[in-house]
């Protein structure tokens, strides 16, 4: 693995940060849960994973995120040993295709570090803990040791309390201060500053106006000199917009969040509608980059 000022080379993928010239990533999600909140129980056979994974990159899907906790608000949290479990089949049988599969770059979403070094071991290249880190006093000194990228995500509480956490003062200055300490814990561990990315946990410990503030408002965190992640589909602030209470039906309000999203500098989405996020991203890039 590669890294420079402005890229980050990853199972010999290049992804260049360059906010007037490069393109925007897809960052596709594979759950393989009975119970995340758009498609829990889809693909949570080792056989419909792989399906949906082939699915995602002949859709556009620069990474694949693959994740065995759901984290919806109020979600139930598994052990150890029932996350290890979900992941880790599929994390082998995708190692062992020999199509597109084979060469993708895949996250484990995880806020536990010995599913991360497992994971690793088993064939994913990067972390993405939606904790930012705080889950498991673990995490970074465990990233530290692999090398691989990590992306920190702002979060209150847990996913069983963090709806009860969304009394801001200064909502995009307190999001701000917690990825910068946050980077500046990683560093101090370890992490190599190049490949750290940040998401502001859109849905996460925010009601549906404050994640509308955070769309309104990504290039304060470009400031913080990151890989900017932002995460905003199907989620239920689009659902409240469009009155659609099936996170299925929230694709083209996803898209238009996803434009927002690129116009505010996003480096990476993390998306569920391949190929049509791939179709938004190639039109706001033109626009936008």
């Amino acid at each position: 693995m590669e890294t420079g000022s402005n890229y980050l080379t990853i199972r010999e993928r290049q992804f260049a940060w360059d906010s007037n010239r490069g393109r925007t990533y897809l960052m596709g999600i594979l759950n393989v849960t009975p119970d995340s909140f758009s498609d829990g129980g889809k693909f949570n056979t080792v056989e419909s994973a792989i399906s949906q994974a082939k699915s995602l990159v002949d859709g556009g899907a620069d990474i694949i995120d693959i994740g065995g906790q759901s984290t919806r608000p109020g979600a139930e949290e598994i052990t150890l040993e029932e996350e290890l479990h979900r992941v880790l089949p599929v994390l082998h049988a995708l190692r062992n295709q020999t199509d597109s599969c084979a060469a993708v770059p895949i996250s484990i979403d995880t806020t536990r570090s010995q599913v991360a070094m497992a994971a690793v071991a088993a064939g994913a290249d990067m972390v993405n803990d939606i904790s930012g880190g705080t889950a498991d006093p673990q995490m970074f000194s465990a990233v530290a040791k692999l090398g691989v990228p990590i992306v920190l995500m702002h979060i209150r509480g847990t996913p069983q309390t963090m709806q009860q956490h969304t009394d801001y003062q200064d909502l995009m200055a307190e999001i701000y201060q917690f990825l910068q300490n946050r980077i500046d814990s990683a560093i101090a561990a370890g992490i190599d500053r190049r490949k750290i990315v940040i998401d502001p946990g859109i849905g996460f410990a925010k009601t549906a106006a404050q994640n509308l503030e955070i769309l309104k408002h990504l290039s304060i965190l470009k400031k913080l000199r990151q890989p900017l992640l932002v995460g905003p589909s199907r989620k239920s602030f689009i659902g409240q917009i469009l009155n659609r209470p099936d996170p299925q039906q929230r694709v083209w309000g996803t898209a238009a969040a996803c434009a927002a999203a690129i116009a505010g500098g996003a480096d990476i989405l993390r998306v569920h509608d391949l190929p049509q996020m791939s179709e938004v991203c190639r039109v706001a890039d033109a626009i936008f980059r």
